[in-house]
């Protein structure tokens, strides 16, 4: 007889869905708006390239500031800090009139928001299983493809009815209802008293770990699986904020679409990415549960998603927009299939008191990388009038990270701190 193990694990997992969907929606917001407040404000390419790099900067220095305080103060408060302070400043984009103005914005944006992913891996380390992790990280992870896909559907309507303040205000005030959910309903598992002792015994099935002293993540530095984290992040995560940023003025230039027009293209896109994020947690774990040793699952489902990004590389060429649609959504469906791989090996290779800072480290590291891809890319459209450039790196860069990845993890163990 089959015991029934209970899914109050989901339900937590649902919380973490909810806030990644807000989180996207406040950030990919100015991507939608880009080439309506291109024409308003009257800011250049490069000028929208350091728009964009303000986040980012500010990106990086929160995921440092943000893993450490997950790991010493729990995620319910830092996920509580990071939401309240985010919406905040989504809110306050409707105030800004100049350049400066919606930099000062995108970097209290981007300082509060990158609370998200951490206390997010966090979370998923202290109530799943291992072979449980990836795709569970896939199901709140595909949360960035539906605020992705909310948004041309929802600003554009805001925007020409109410004008393009009202919907940053509008899509900044939802962080507080999540909030509400978060604060009343949240527990650890060993407080939870709706979890039954069977889930309990489910989520605890690993090998347990040792009690550790809190390590300062600069000796992270040390090991080899942090580096192979970090460089993975520092390739792949610069494609993802271009995307994000750049692609409404890629299909406004190119294409010639007005801001009642982006909403089809960009929905399609972000939709076909909602199954790339589910399928590549599911193949990670499906390879696990058939006996395949965690790491090399890991590996073999992001070389699979390395591969299906390289054809982005043709779309400034591709003249039909449809066509550039379908090879642009399969880049970024590549790409969430990658994303809850590599988050997930951080809770494969480190002890779950260690989790938040590694994936605070490495994310800082690819918002950096981000911010260069992000500054430069401004210069390279303005210099050269084509994105091409920009869309060669975007295919080619996750076979490198895979590649160095495996270098660096080949035969290494779990961190025993």
């Amino acid at each position: 007889m089959k015991i029934k193990i209970g899914g109050h694990r989901w339900t937590i997992c649902a919380l973490m869905f909810f806030a990644t969907t807000i989180n996207y929606l406040d950030r990919n917001i100015l991507g939608v708006l880009a080439p309506t407040l291109q024409k308003e404000i009257g800011w250049s390419s490069i000028e929208y390239g350091y728009i964009t790099m303000f986040f980012q900067g500010a990106y990086a220095l929160g995921m440092v500031f943000f893993g450490w305080f997950i790991d010493k103060y729990g995620t319910k408060i830092g996920y509580s800090l990071s939401m309240a302070a985010w919406s905040l400043a989504a809110m306050g984009h409707g105030l800004a009139h100049t350049v400066f103005g919606f930099g000062v914005a995108r970097f209290f944006l981007g300082l509060s928001e990158s609370g998200n992913f951490p206390a997010a891996i966090k979370t998923t380390a202290e109530w799943f299983p291992k072979k449980e992790r990836a795709l569970a990280t896939g199901i709140f992870n595909s949360g960035t493809n539906i605020g992705a896909v909310l948004t041309p559907a929802v600003v554009p309507w805001l925007t020409l009815t109410y004008g393009w303040q009202a919907a940053f205000i509008a899509t900044g005030a939802t962080g507080f209802i999540w909030l509400v959910f978060w604060i009343n309903y949240y527990q650890k598992p060993e407080a939870a008293k709706k979890l039954s002792k069977e889930e309990m015994a489910y989520i605890l099935s690993d090998t347990q770990e040792p009690v550790t002293e809190k390590i300062p993540w600069l000796k992270l530095l040390k090991y080899r699986q942090t580096w192979a984290f970090v460089v993975g992040k520092l390739l792949s995560d610069p494609i993802w904020w271009f995307y994000l940023f750049w692609l409404g003025l890629f299909l406004n230039n190119n294409f010639g679409l007005t801001l009642s027009q982006l909403g089809l293209p960009l929905i399609v896109i972000y939709s076909m990415t909602t199954v790339g994020g589910i399928a590549g947690g599911w193949i990670s774990g499906a390879m696990i549960n058939r006996g395949v040793a965690v790491n090399k699952a890991r590996k073999i489902t992001m070389l699979i998603c390395a591969v299906l990004a390289l054809p982005v590389i043709t779309a400034p060429h591709i003249t039909n927009l449809w066509l550039a649609v379908a090879v642009i959504g399969l880049a970024l469906s590549a790409h969430q299939g990658w994303s809850p791989n590599i988050f997930t090996t951080v809770s494969d290779m480190f002890p779950k008191k260690a989790v938040g800072s590694v994936v605070g480290l490495g994310s800082s590291i690819g918002s950096i990388g981000g911010m260069a891809f992000l500054a430069s890319s401004g210069y390279i459209v303005q210099a050269t009038g084509s994105y091409t450039v920009l869309f060669v790196f975007c295919g080619s860069a996750y076979l490198m990270a895979v590649g160095i990845m495996h270098l660096l993890t080949a035969n290494a163990k779990p961190v025993d701190l």
